[in-house]
């Protein structure tokens, strides 16, 4: 009886850690969800969706290394909580299991990215790279091109700022501005691959 009456209680226990919820959408540990995935990849409103309804799925998606900036994405995933989350890593987020479509964004509306990035630990980092003549916001993945001279010139001298905090690294020097967002559009010349940079503003 005392044997019957421990199993009640372990399958109990194990029906109710299935059952548990988590995160703002109330998913369940390993629950299969649809979501939207934005054409701006790594803009200020790069926001995962969850399907129907599109709303905030409130955490990030992992494993998508073929995401193409431009392309609005449908596709399943797989809720995931880790009972102990990685060093400074989310103790919740999504797994991609499958792409159900892909489709170009045919708009030409402009959206905003963030040059710097806070980490924690580690501060504030400078998101701009540069190989020969070009800018990338991710190195051989998204090039930023840009309208004028002007902005050119502005790209040059946030790179030339990334270059000296390099130099003196031992130093721990930080960034000059306290942010950097630019704005841009998708570059028609260089679709997928580059973000058109149309202003650049400084927050010093």
């Amino acid at each position: 009886m005392k044997n019957i009456f421990m199993l009640v209680i372990i399958f109990a226990f194990i029906s109710c850690k299935k059952s548990e919820r988590y995160g703002p959408l109330n998913l369940k540990n390993g629950q299969e969800v649809e979501l939207l995935v934005s054409h701006r990849y790594g803009a200020d409103n790069d926001v995962l969706l969850k399907l129907p309804g599109n709303v905030d799925a409130g955490a990030s998606l992992w494993g998508f290394d073929q995401r193409e900036p431009g392309y609005n994405y449908r596709v399943k995933a797989r809720f995931n909580r880790d009972e102990v989350p990685l060093q400074d890593g989310p103790e919740y987020y999504f797994v991609l299991e499958k792409i159900l479509s892909k489709e170009q964004y045919k708009g030409n509306e402009s959206f905003t990215v963030q040059l710097i990035t806070s980490y924690v630990p580690g501060g504030p980092v400078i998101k701009l790279s540069k190989t020969g003549n070009e800018y990338y916001l991710i190195p051989g993945k998204l090039q930023l091109t840009y309208a004028n001279s002007s902005i050119q010139n502005e790209l040059e001298e946030i790179w030339l700022n990334v270059q000296e905090i390099r130099a003196n690294s031992v130093k721990g020097q930080r960034p000059k501005w306290k942010a950097i967002k630019a704005t841009v559009v998708h570059d028609p010349q260089k679709f997928g691959k580059a973000y058109m940079v149309q202003q650049i503003q400084f927050v010093n």
